[in-house]
C-alpha cells in the first residue's frame, strides 16, 4: 500500500482565526463537520486511515534554518504564498485511482480543492 498525503489549501488573504470561524453559519458549519466525520469513518473502516489534522495559519510559522554556523530562528513562513495548507490526511490506498477518489470525497464534503501527493518509498 502506498501513503498520500491529501492537502486542504487555504488563501492566505482569509486566513482563519476563531472570531472568522464564529461567522459561519452553525447549521453550515454543522453539515461540513458532520461530512468529515462520515469521511474519516469511512477511512477508518476501510483501513486507509493513518492521520490527519489541520495546521494554525502560516503566520504561526517559525522558520528554523540550521544550515550555518548557527542555527536561526526566524518568525513566519519559510515561503511566501497566496495559499498554504490548512488541513491534512495521511491515508494508505492500494493505488493512485483509490486515493483520488477519497480526495473526491473530501472535496466534496468539505467545498474545497484537495491536492493529492504519494509519499516517496524508502530507498532500497
Amino acid at each position: 500500500m502506498t501513503q498520500y498525503f491529501l492537502t486542504m489549501p487555504h488563501d492566505s488573504a482569509d486566513e482563519p482565526t476563531m472570531e472568522s470561524m464564529n461567522e459561519i453559519d452553525p447549521a453550515e458549519l454543522e453539515a461540513i463537520m458532520a461530512a468529515v466525520g462520515r469521511f474519516n469513518a469511512d477511512l477508518v473502516e476501510a483501513g486507509a486511515f493513518v492521520t490527519a489534522g489541520g495546521l494554525q495559519p502560516p503566520s504561526t510559522a517559525i522558520t528554523v534554518d540550521a544550515t550555518g554556523t548557527e542555527p536561526k530562528r526566524i518568525p513566519g513562513p519559510f515561503v511566501e504564498a497566496s495559499q498554504y495548507v490548512g488541513g491534512f490526511w495521511l491515508i494508505e490506498a492500494p493505488d493512485e485511482e483509490k486515493a483520488l477518489m477519497w480526495a473526491e470525497q473530501v472535496s466534496s464534503a468539505l467545498g474545497s480543492r484537495i491536492e493529492v501527493r504519494a509519499l516517496q518509498e524508502n530507498p532500497q
